[in-house]
């Protein structure tokens, strides 16, 4: 039995290449050549080809309830305490603009963790 060597994360959604778009801003991903202007579907990649490629489909339903399932953006890996926190807030206060909402901001002290909302509702966590 063989491992898995890639996977993508895949995103059902009512407008795949502006959620694309944001999702390339947030990671500093790109839409790959030939993702672009099909409303039924988009992607983007991380560049240096190391991150997962993420796929959003248009579906007819909105989004109903809590993802089971969210992506956390690692921007304070082996920070702690004020120093991870105001790395998560200076992440935070980039992705408003962009269209992100600001849920909450969680800190103990020493670990912290911000969820977040994206353009479409899903949520994530800067972290």
């Amino acid at each position: 039995m063989s491992g898995i060597k890639q996977f993508q994360v895949t995103f059902d959604c009512a407008e795949p290449e502006r959620l694309a778009r944001f999702w390339c801003e947030v990671l500093g991903y790109v839409v790959p050549e030939g993702a672009a202007g099909d409303d039924t579907w988009s992607a983007c990649v991380d560049p240096t080809g190391v991150g997962p490629r993420l796929y959003f489909q248009r579906v007819p339903e909105g989004k109903a309830v809590k993802n089971r399932v969210h992506l956390d953006v690692r921007v304070g890996t082996g920070l702690t305490g004020p120093e991870r926190l105001a790395a998560l807030e200076a992440e935070c206060a980039r992705l408003i603009p962009l269209g992100a909402v600001h849920v909450q901001t969680l800190y103990d002290g020493t670990d912290s963790c911000i969820p977040m909302l994206d353009i479409e509702g899903n949520e994530f966590c800067i972290d």
